[in-house]
């Protein structure tokens, strides 16, 4: 079980790199937009759509630990951004292979963190895939 907790935790952490592309593309400012900082309410989703989340968050683990380690041995700034460039492009291509598109797969990653049930379905599809 710890090995599937750490492989979401990484999965979630691929999210963060997915998200912050969509909120580079924002032009607002959070510090001005209070409702920003607030998690989004947990939502409902299929069976399907948390099968493709953890098929895709599985791939995104292995990319991420890949990637992190790239970076690690990557001194040069200008070589690291085209590290994280490229991992952020694999990452949304695995997402949207599975089916889902990135807003519904980082929706699915933020329910997760808030509702421990839907993170324990999440797991048991994970550990069947």
């Amino acid at each position: 079980m710890q090995r599937i907790t750490a492989l979401f935790s990484a999965a979630l952490l691929a999210t963060g790199l997915l998200a912050g592309t969509a909120h580079a593309q924002q032009t607002q400012d959070p510090a001005q937009d209070p409702m920003a900082t607030q998690q989004a309410p947990a939502q409902d989703f299929s069976d399907q759509q948390l099968q493709q989340f953890a098929d895709a968050a599985q791939e995104i683990a292995v990319l991420s630990q890949e990637y992190t380690q790239r970076l690690q041995e990557t001194e040069d700034e200008t070589a690291q951004q085209e590290v994280r460039a490229e991992a952020n492009d694999r990452m949304i291509e695995v997402v949207e292979d599975s089916g889902l598109d990135v807003d519904t797969f980082n929706a699915i990653g933020q329910s997760i963190q808030q509702d421990p049930e839907m993170m324990q379905r999440v797991q048991e599809m994970a550990t069947q895939s």
